[in-house]
């Protein structure tokens, strides 16, 4: 049962919304997902009343009670776990990355953002946790923006991402009905790199993705 922590000390990343995508895709795929909210603002769990609690699942926790709720959901039977975390938390970070398999870094490709991670970076290192950088929230088209940016966070210790998650208004419109991308627009181009990050994620973490037509980036 592999647990994926999402954290960043900068707040507006897009954390609790590739926490809630990744948790969906998960879903989606036939697994049983478990998101665990951390965020003392309750996002994802706001996220889970609008939807009437329709899974995947979501719970919260104080960082300190962490570790045993993602024990007791192994037990009651979770495949999948993400962690959601709330911003400017040292306590809250470094105990997600303790309990986590896999740290994913939401980033948007902007100087203070960039800036802003290196004390992340520093964590997840000092914790020898696998982690990398996704970038997130950036114009879909600027390859060289995400190029350079990719380049900035390697040089932290932290390797980006392959699969970009651009700012697309699609993720607005889902969140306020209670929906991730893949229900709205199942064929929209955010659910496509939704899926791709997903397989791309169950590749890191050693689980098998779906297969499907078309091949995400490696």
């Amino acid at each position: 049962m592999p647990t994926i922590a999402i954290i960043s000390q900068k707040g507006g990343a897009g954390k609790t919304t590739l926490a809630l995508h990744l948790a969906a895709a998960a879903q989606a795929a036939g697994r049983v997902a478990l998101i665990i909210d951390t965020d003392p603002q309750a996002t994802a769990s706001q996220w889970a009343a609008w939807r009437q609690d329709a899974p995947p699942e979501v719970i919260d926790s104080p960082p300190p009670r962490l570790a045993a709720k993602v024990a007791q959901a192994s037990g009651q039977g979770a495949d999948v776990i993400v962690i959601d975390t709330p911003p400017h938390a040292d306590s809250a970070a470094r105990a997600a990355v303790e309990v986590a398999d896999l740290v994913l870094i939401p980033c948007r490709p902007s100087a203070f953002d960039l800036a802003a991670i290196q004390t992340t970076a520093k964590l997840v290192q000092l914790l020898r946790k696998p982690a990398y950088v996704v970038f997130t929230a950036g114009s879909p088209n600027a390859p060289r923006v995400y190029a350079e940016a990719g380049e900035l966070v390697e040089s932290y210790g932290t390797p980006p991402c392959p699969i970009i998650l651009p700012d697309r208004a699609a993720y607005r419109h889902a969140s306020a009905e209670g929906k991730s991308v893949l229900e709205t627009e199942p064929s929209g181009k955010a659910a496509e790199e939704i899926r791709q990050i997903y397989d791309w994620t169950c590749r890191q973490v050693g689980m098998s993705a779906p297969k499907r037509k078309g091949k995400a980036t490696a």
